[in-house]
């Protein structure tokens, strides 16, 4: 189980979480960084939305491998290579992240990058969960 922590006097965030408390047993699970590709390692589209989309789906897969769900995951870290377009999706982003997240939200970093290491890829997605605890 995880808890959101705020500083008191903050305001509440909107869309993650400052910080995330994991209980005490709960075996921690690094997720590598993924991106939009399919279980064939081929990039489901040239587009950053359906990119995203499957990259957020990729990340939540492997913490369900290994027996947990998306309420365990306590930090996201969102490498895009365009923050514009990042920023022009927002809607669209947050209609994906619903579908796959819920209304669990993380702390969350987003970087922009250069280019990531696979050609094309436009967004990479890493994470840390605690599964059960």
């Amino acid at each position: 189980m995880t808890t959101p922590v705020n500083p008191p006097g903050w305001q509440r965030p909107r869309g993650y979480s400052n910080g995330m408390l994991s209980g005490a047993r709960a075996p921690l699970l690094a997720v590598a960084g993924q991106i939009g590709w399919d279980e064939h390692e081929k990039l489901v589209g040239p587009d950053f939305m359906s990119q995203f989309d499957r990259a957020l789906a990729n990340v939540v897969a492997v913490v369900v491998a290994a027996g947990g769900a998306a309420a365990d995951i306590i930090s996201l870290r969102l490498y895009v290579t365009d923050k514009q377009e990042y920023v022009a999706a927002l809607a669209a982003v947050g209609e994906s992240y619903r579908r796959h997240m819920g209304k669990h939200f993380p702390a969350m970093a987003l970087l922009e990058v250069k280019g990531l290491l696979e050609p094309g890829a436009k967004v990479e997605i890493e994470a840390l969960a605690a599964i059960g605890g």
